[in-house]
């Protein structure tokens, strides 16, 4: 079974709209990418570069490739998602956004030179989105498959699991169970380049509240789980926050391929 498959089984067929009702908690506390992955992919592609930035969500990356000169196309299929997006960056020069997926892109045939995906290659039917990769990546054009992980053996990132792994039930163990990163090779062809490099993010107690109910898996703030959720996030709040702040500590990986 694929990792979309899985979730599929999980959260139902229809994984569209999973994210319209936490667009405010996503704005307010998803992490973005550091500089230095910018930097790298600029190095790697094409200096006018058609880009698409797939599963764009609120533009956290999307920003970022903007800022690098790169007219980009944010693809969304959640039209809450994009609508914020839509907020935040379409003032910026060279920005444009459309409904879409990995398996329909709102793309000409061989019309672009790097499609960009963070934190969404889980949700890929991967033989329909691979052909649909093909049908629009122009020749020699670039695939970049990127997340930021939380570090794991970092003391709060393992409270905060704690507290996911109690609320967050079988659609969390869902994502778990699926090792989306084994099939990054099978999906990109050639010689694939990997990039990682460290990254950080402050939150104070409104932003870590925010993180932990953005998450696909959690309950709604206002249900009872939710409610119980939000008391052992306080305990992890009181334990490691200094000066009303918590550093979490992430490590940035991209993998870069045809």
């Amino acid at each position: 079974m694929s990792s979309a498959d899985g979730l599929r089984a999980a959260f139902g067929p229809n994984l569209t709209g999973l994210f319209s009702a936490k667009v405010a908690d996503y704005v307010a506390s998803r992490p973005d990418y550091p500089a230095a992955l910018l930097d790298w992919l600029r190095q790697q592609s094409l200096p006018h570069a058609r880009v698409v930035d797939l599963g764009a969500g609120t533009g956290l990356l999307t920003q970022g490739l903007l800022a690098t000169g790169w007219p980009v196309l944010a693809v969304e299929p959640d039209a809450a998602m994009r609508a914020a997006c839509d907020a935040r960056l379409s003032h910026l020069p060279g920005y444009r956004s459309a409904a879409g997926q990995a398996e329909a892109l709102p793309c000409a045939d061989q019309s672009v030179d790097l499609i960009c995906a963070a934190q969404c290659f889980h949700w890929f039917d991967l033989p329909a989105a691979r052909r649909e990769f093909d049908r629009v990546l122009a020749p020699g054009a670039l695939v970049a498959l990127i997340w930021n992980d939380r570090i794991e053996d970092d003391p709060l990132n393992q409270a905060l699991d704690e507290v996911f792994a109690r609320f967050g039930g079988a659609k969390r163990a869902s994502q778990l169970n699926q090792d989306e990163r084994a099939e990054v090779p099978g999906f990109l062809r050639g010689a694939v380049q990997h990039w990682d490099g460290p990254h950080q993010q402050q939150l104070d107690w409104a932003g870590l509240l925010a993180l932990a109910f953005s998450r696909s898996y959690m309950p709604a703030r206002t249900a009872p789980a939710g409610q119980a959720a939000e008391q052992a996030l306080q305990a992890v709040f009181a334990q490691h926050a200094q000066d009303g702040k918590l550093q979490l500590r992430y490590l940035t990986c991209a993998y870069l391929g045809n």
